[in-house]
């Protein structure tokens, strides 16, 4: 909205500094400014709101120290971090942009089936929440709108290069003999096209082609990418989901993430910075930047309350919203194959969970009793039985989060 203003004063007026607002990094500091300071100041009447209405968190017994403690905590305070985003995003990001637009889109939609899960566990006294079923029909709900408009939208393209190898020759001056020789790889044009091409880490000008592995067919390529975009955003959902269980884990961890996808929208979005970098030319990304900003502002916002002792919860209504998110941001940015590396925290917690209820069946079966990989799962779970605090290990797998996304922006030049 702000954007739109400034554009107009800046065309129609004369006074001085409207060029201003046009400019990603004045907006994207506004954004991530105006989002603390919603979390921050709107966070505690949310939080006071929420305890009058008695919609605080049943604790189950894990036999966790300090768990009990805990009962009666407000939940779903994953509002407060989608009001953190979306104000922002709509004052000063380019609501034309079919990259923003599909991000507003994927925070509420996730944002309402996470809402809808805490509703029934609050106010139904349903401790098993919304039936996993129905999670699983949104996700892939979301799935399919976000490749049917990468698949759809006219806005949504790639710029390729094209190349052509010319040979040199180094003669000696006075003998006319070939002294040495060199190849040199030169651009001899841009195309602008629709692609199902995606970014493969660490090959240097190799990517993946949806359309190749389907033979060419363009239809089926773009079906493929639909499938590849709802299993991503059902993982990352789901293990960011998971990673949400001490005080401030999920919320710590989110925050290098966003901001390296922010970072990645950027150079993406910017001719000279993605030729510099030998990356995918995405016109028009670069305005996600935006909403990245927003993002970690709403996260670190509200951890200000979510840390330990943690005053709110975010419940399903902020946990399935983050790692949905993230997901579709990838989806948009054409780097989902870095997911594993840049959200390794969840993939580990997902992991921890599959092979402790793998390996517990497969004993049961075989040996007649239940036995586990780890003291009690999600993963950290197994560090607190092991003794270590709710703070410690949140620090810790923060500061592994912070290697993850170090990591996996060093690809940028490995490639």
């Amino acid at each position: 909205m702000l954007y739109r203003l400034f554009e107009y004063l800046n065309e129609n007026t004369d006074l001085p500094g409207m060029r201003i607002g046009e400019y990603l990094s004045f907006r994207s500091a506004a954004a991530i400014i105006l989002s603390l300071l919603i979390a921050i100041v709107f966070g505690k009447y949310i939080i006071r709101f929420l305890k009058r209405r008695q919609i605080g968190e049943d604790i189950r017994d894990l036999g966790l120290e300090g768990q009990l403690q805990k009962k009666g905590t407000p939940t779903m305070g994953g509002i407060i971090i989608i009001l953190a985003v979306v104000i922002p995003v709509l004052l000063f990001g380019d609501l034309e942009n079919v990259y923003v637009r599909l991000m507003l889109i994927s925070t509420l939609w996730l944002g309402f089936i996470g809402g809808l899960d805490d509703y029934i566990k609050v106010f139904r006294h349903n401790k098993e929440g919304l039936n996993g079923r129905f999670k699983i029909v949104g996700q892939v709900g979301l799935g399919i709108i976000v490749g049917a408009t990468m698949w759809l939208s006219e806005d949504i393209v790639i710029h390729e290069k094209n190349f052509e190898t010319k040979h040199y020759n180094i003669t000696d001056v006075e003998t006319g003999e070939v002294v040495s020789s060199y190849k040199e790889r030169q651009v001899i044009s841009t195309i602008s096209e629709k692609s199902t091409k995606t970014s493969i880490p660490f090959f240097k000008d190799t990517m993946l082609d949806y359309k190749r592995l389907t033979g060419g067919n363009d239809t089926l390529a773009w079906i493929l990418y639909m499938v590849v975009a709802i299993f991503v955003i059902t993982a990352v959902s789901n293990g960011a989901n998971l990673t949400d269980g001490i005080d401030g884990l999920l919320t710590g961890v989110s925050v290098p993430i966003v901001l390296v996808l922010g970072i990645l929208a950027y150079l993406s979005g910017h001719i000279i910075y993605s030729d510099y970098l030998n990356i995918m030319y995405i016109p028009d990304s670069g305005e996600l930047i935006i909403f990245a900003a927003a993002f970690a502002g709403a996260l670190i916002g509200f951890l200000w309350y979510n840390s330990f002792p943690a005053q709110i919860f975010m419940g399903d209504t902020g946990s399935l919203t983050i790692g949905g998110v993230i997901a579709v941001f990838a989806l948009c940015i054409r780097k989902e194959l870095l997911l594993p590396l840049l959200c390794g925290i969840f993939l580990v917690e997902a992991l921890s969970v599959m092979l402790q209820v793998g390996y517990f069946k497969y004993t049961k079966r075989k040996y007649g009793e239940g036995r586990r990989i780890l003291l009690m799962s999600p993963l950290h779970h197994h560090y607190q039985k092991k003794g270590l605090f709710e703070t410690k290990i949140m620090m810790r797998f923060f500061i592994i989060s912070l290697l993850l996304a170090a990591l996996t922006l060093v690809t940028l030049k490995m490639q």
